[in-house]
This record gives structure tokens, sequence and C-alpha cells, in this order.
């Protein structure tokens, strides 16, 4: 008896295999592959944290790479010999906090400018090469640091009140592959 139950199961699988794994395979594609790709049947390609993306600091147009990542900000600029004149790097935090930073394995003197949720510049500080004291910013409502070459913001008057644009940071992070809305940025 046992068998016969065994050989009936066995042709009714094999009847139905087909048709099942049709259905996955309908049902994968249908869940999963608009997801996947550009429609062109390539899987959409990020930028990276070593892409520099053209932003406006006040009225100055500047390169920033975008840390977003935790890895990302905690490496920073670390380990670089230099930065490109109108270069810098930009780190992103989720909701306003007050802002620290350091400069372990930093060989660059940098400017660090403090912004607010709203892209207005707030507080400017200067980093000096592998200075492991935490620079702290004065206000608890910060959303954004950009660290530039020491001198740079004071070179090129961006000063306290001065706006970062917003509209290119947002494209920049859809083209990192994040949704600028976890940012504060609509």
């Amino acid at each position: 008896m046992f068998a016969g139950n065994l050989a009936s199961a066995m042709s009714t699988c094999r009847r139905l295999l087909p048709r099942a794994l049709l259905i996955l395979a309908a049902f994968s594609a249908v869940l999963v592959l608009p997801g996947c790709g550009d429609g062109g049947g390539r899987a959409k390609e990020f930028k990276t944290v070593a892409e520099f993306f053209p932003v406006k600091l006040g009225e100055r147009a500047v390169r920033l790479q975008l840390a977003v990542k935790p890895m990302e900000m905690q490496a920073g600029l670390m380990d670089r010999p230099a930065l490109g004149a109108d270069d810098g790097m930009i780190f992103l935090y989720q909701r306003p906090q007050e802002m620290s930073f350091w400069m372990r394995n930093t060989l660059i003197p940098l400017d660090i400018g403090y912004f607010d949720g709203k892209g207005v510049l707030k507080e400017v500080w200067q980093l000096y090469p592998r200075d492991e004291r935490p620079v702290k910013s004065r206000s608890q409502e910060l959303q954004f640091a950009v660290e530039m070459n020491q001198g740079w913001y004071r070179e090129h008057g961006v000063k306290p009140g001065a706006k970062l644009e917003l509209e290119a940071l947002k494209q920049a992070l859809v083209a990192r592959g994040f949704d600028p809305r976890r940012f504060g940025i609509d």
C-alpha cells in the first residue's frame, strides 16, 4: 500500500512541478525585478563615497563627497595627503544633534562648518592635523557638517547664515542610493 501511495504522489508531483515552477518564476519577476533595475535589464549602479558632487556653499560652487554610512563617517578624510582647492566632505545625520569631530589620522588642516537641517551655516571651526581633541559644536540643532581645507570659509566669505544648496544635496543622495527624506530633505 505504501509503494502505491508513493508512486501516485510522485506522479502528481511530476505533473504539477512544472506549473508550480512557472508560477514561482512569474511571481518572482513581479515582486523582485522591478526594484532591481533601471528598466533596461541592468542593476542600478549607485555612486560611492569616492564620488564628488557639485553643491553650492553660500554663493561658492564646491565639490563634496558624501559620508552617509557609519564606516564612511568614521573614516572621513583620514590618511589623505591633500584635498582639492574647492573639494570637501559632507557628513549627513538623520536628525538634529550636537556635533563633535576630531582629526585622528587626518593629515590635512581643515575647517568644519556645522549646518542646521535647513542648510543654514551656524558655526565654523578650525581642525588641526592629527589633533584628537574633540571640536564640539555650541548648537544641539545641527544636521550636516562640511569639512573643507583650512581657511576656505574665511577666504570665500562663507559665514554663518550662508546656505547649503539642499536641492543639489538631494540629487547627490539619490545618486548614492539614499532617500533624502531620511535626512529631512524633501
